[in-house]
């Protein structure tokens, strides 16, 4: 444990009595390594204070007063505020470290001693750049690989990346089966073409001829693909964590799969993620046992460049959502600023948006989705059967129902949807809401809005 001594004391204290303070305060404390000893400017000068830092092998700083009296401390006192300009020393300037206060402030004759906490140490800032860096500039890549080898070292140590993820109960599920048969690749290539042209069948006209000018695999491209399994009983009956939620143990093969990616980056590897089959048709081809389950389908090789943006962003086929969209505090719905003004907002500057045609039908079911540009929003509270055409928004209030309208609307929007045509299909005050949430969110995306 890393920690924090704050010092205030009066000229010429003596060594033997801050040193006793110290060492009382550092006993209540507990085991741990004083890293730093601060005071207040104007007091780093005081020969016992030196003579402390030097005997805890700690560095010895000096706060302004200014800045300390920017940390509350709970034991004020008029007294010190008077003379130094913080009402205090000792704890404020271990709060002012960004240490926990585990010893509050004690007090000898002429000096007070507060220990804190300090927290694990982060990277340094270039360390952290790189870090950011690397998980800013992963990209899903389906263009551009070129017709050389990996190295079996380096494709070891991206393994060995993948490897190293957390996983609930230690129970690491994953596997990775590298294919680099180009028969096996060949039947799985065949299966993402068949299920990409029936996805390119379900899409409205406008839609489709954009989705013709999207590469969705790389399969026969790179020198070897990646099979990342799972097995959902791997280390038995009372794996740590999982009882509750069994999810947990695929979330696991997830996370080694980002592992996995984000070193790729760093070692100038692309990825790319296949999702255009069937999992079971391609663990038939792959031959994998019946009680393993596949999560991703990855095509690895060197890269000819990493673009600057994701291929759906350059497209046009989608966009980013915003973080800010994302963040809730305490409870559902609770941002920085109301989701519905800030879209009246921005419905007042909103550019006219291009885009497909979607019909949204409110309050309607599976049965209303013959058409391919039709969307339903199904507000009732027993959820329905799976199904991307049916968004189950079981509304609780009104005004959450409007929430949930303007939120649609704006994701939407971002799917690359230009015009919204809204129908209510059984009327009722949550219907209403939602429809004038729809409605709001649309005008603040720009979005062409017109009721059926």
């Amino acid at each position: 444990m890393s920690l924090v001594v704050g010092v205030g004391l009066r000229a010429n204290t003596s060594y033997g009595e801050l040193r006793a303070l110290v060492d009382d305060a550092l006993e209540e404390a507990g085991p741990g390594k004083v890293q730093l000893v601060l005071t207040v400017t104007s007091r780093e000068a005081e020969p016992a204070l030196i003579r402390l830092a030097a005997d805890l092998n700690a560095d010895l700083r000096a706060l302004p007063a200014a800045e300390l009296a920017e940390h509350p401390a709970p034991n004020p006192s008029p007294q010190v505020e008077h003379l130094t300009g913080t009402p205090s020393v000792a704890e404020a300037a271990v709060l002012a470290a960004g240490a926990e206060l585990i010893v509050r402030k004690r007090r000898s004759a002429n000096a007070t001693a507060a220990v804190g906490r300090l927290p694990a140490p982060g990277y340094e800032q270039a360390d952290r750049d790189v870090v950011h860096r690397v998980i800013a500039e992963r990209r899903d890549v389906r263009r551009g690989f070129l017709d050389l080898p990996i190295d079996n070292e380096l494709l070891t140590r991206v393994l060995e990346a993948a490897h190293r993820a957390p996983s609930v109960g230690l129970s690491q599920p994953w596997d990775f089966l590298v294919i680099r048969d180009l028969a096996t690749r060949r039947k799985v290539h065949d299966l993402a073409t068949a299920q990409r042209d029936a996805f390119a069948a379900s899409l409205p006209d406008d839609r489709r001829a954009k989705f013709d000018g999207l590469k969705i695999e790389a399969i026969l491209d790179t020198p070897l693909n990646i099979a990342v399994t799972c097995d959902p009983g791997r280390g038995g009956r009372h794996v740590l964590g999982r009882h509750a939620d069994p999810r947990t143990t695929w979330f696991s093969a997830a996370i080694a799969i980002q592992n996995l990616w984000l070193a790729a980056r760093a070692e100038g590897l692309g990825v790319g993620w296949v999702s255009f089959f069937e999992p079971a048709e391609v663990a038939n081809v792959l031959d994998l046992p019946a009680h393993i389950e596949l999560v991703g389908y990855l095509c690895v090789g060197y890269v000819e460049e990493f673009a600057a943006a994701p291929e759906l962003v350059r497209s046009g086929w989608a966009k980013r959502r915003p973080l800010e969209w994302a963040i809730h505090h305490e409870e559902w719905g609770r941002r920085d600023a109301s989701i519905v003004d800030d879209a009246i907002q921005a419905g007042q500057n909103a550019v006219p948006a291009a885009g497909q045609r979607v019909r949204l039908i409110v309050g309607g079911d599976a049965t209303d989705l013959q058409e391919a540009d039709a969307l339903v929003v199904d507000l009732r509270e027993d959820k329905p059967r799976a199904g991307f055409g049916v968004l189950w928004r079981p509304a609780r209030t009104p005004v959450e129902a409007v929430e949930f309208g303007v939120e649609i609307a704006r994701d939407l929007a971002l799917q690359g949807v230009g015009q919204l045509v809204v129908q209510v299909e059984e009327p009722s005050e949550r219907a209403e809401a939602l429809a004038r949430g729809l409605k709001v969110g649309a005008s603040a995306c720009g979005l062409t809005h017109s009721s059926a």
